[in-house]
């Protein structure tokens, strides 16, 4: 009998799977979230690393895939693609799914951060991330996505759709509780001129009517009226994908996504004394400090 099947839910584990396309910004969100989340909030917190193709870590792992497998050594041993070899890497991790759990049962009272590979289609329709964590959350992994994506896609239509297209259908796919953020948001602001509308525009989706409006007088967009009609319909009737700006050197951006992420999986909700009394309160401190202080970068 597999480990998985004999382990029973006794206590309850905490964190967040961080994805989003190559460059969005990802490994540094994780190394940033980390240091804020111990050095400022007191919340013991550690790193998973499950890119086998990450070699750039601003962070130390408490696991790393690699010691499983690598992209590297797929494409070597089985004479695949890029692509191809992390696909493999993931359906390799769905099969030794134990390996993974015995590491995550000897982080015991940590908070999870998973930084996960960037290839889209692992989350748009490629079920072996899926799996995985599905089997976590059934024994008692609460766990919320947060989806990185960068924010310069906001200035342009066409990828803007695209971007509210891929959020919506990566949603839909995992079936975890979910948060999309806009990263590089400082930038963001810093050309906000360059943007069609304001910033709450891009960040609440409520209506994409003006939107459609730009896509229909794109010298490309616009020969497929009735195709954009039915995407910015599609994402309305949903009403799922929303954004939270951040900017990774700002603590204040960082409390707020912590916060989303925090009723997003239940962490403020939890019922264990030692934990969440704990955790409401470094919560109550950080937010105090975080307003005498707001914007400080790291040092």
């Amino acid at each position: 009998m597999s480990l998985a099947k004999r382990v029973r839910v006794t206590q309850s584990y905490f964190g967040q799977l961080i994805i989003g396309p190559p460059g969005s910004g990802k490994t540094t969100y994780c190394a940033r979230a980390r240091e804020f989340y111990s050095d400022k909030l007191n919340r013991k917190c550690d790193v998973i690393n499950l890119d086998p193709a990450n070699e750039n870590m601003g962070y130390k792992p408490a696991i790393d895939i690699m010691e499983l497998v690598s992209v590297v050594d797929v494409m070597r041993d089985l004479s695949l693609g890029p692509n191809g070899a992390l696909m493999y890497c993931m359906e390799y991790l769905e099969e030794n799914y134990d390996w993974l759990l015995v590491k995550l049962r000897a982080l015991k009272d940590s908070y999870l951060i998973f930084d996960m590979p960037g290839q889209v289609e692992l989350y748009t329709h490629h079920c072996a991330i899926k799996t995985v964590f599905g089997k976590l959350q059934e024994i008692g992994y609460h766990l919320c996505v947060v989806h990185v994506v960068d924010s310069h896609y906001c200035s342009d239509p066409t990828k803007f759709i695209s971007t509210l297209l891929l959020s919506l259908s990566t949603m839909l796919q995992i079936g975890l509780p979910h948060v999309n953020v806009l990263s590089k948001a400082d930038l963001l602001r810093r050309h906000s001129e360059s943007l069609d509308f304001g910033l709450d525009f891009y960040t609440d989706v409520l209506n994409l009517e003006y939107l459609l409006e730009l896509l229909d007088e794109g010298p490309f967009s616009s020969k497929f009226k009735k195709l954009n009609a039915a995407i910015v319909g599609l994402i309305e009737d949903y009403s799922l994908v929303g954004f939270i700006p951040m900017d990774v050197r700002s603590k204040r951006s960082l409390l707020a996504v912590k916060d989303a992420v925090d009723k997003a999986n239940g962490y403020v909700y939890g019922s264990g004394e030692e934990r969440s009394i704990q955790a409401l309160l470094s919560c109550a401190v950080g937010a105090r400090t975080e307003d005498e202080r707001l914007d400080t970068d790291f040092m």
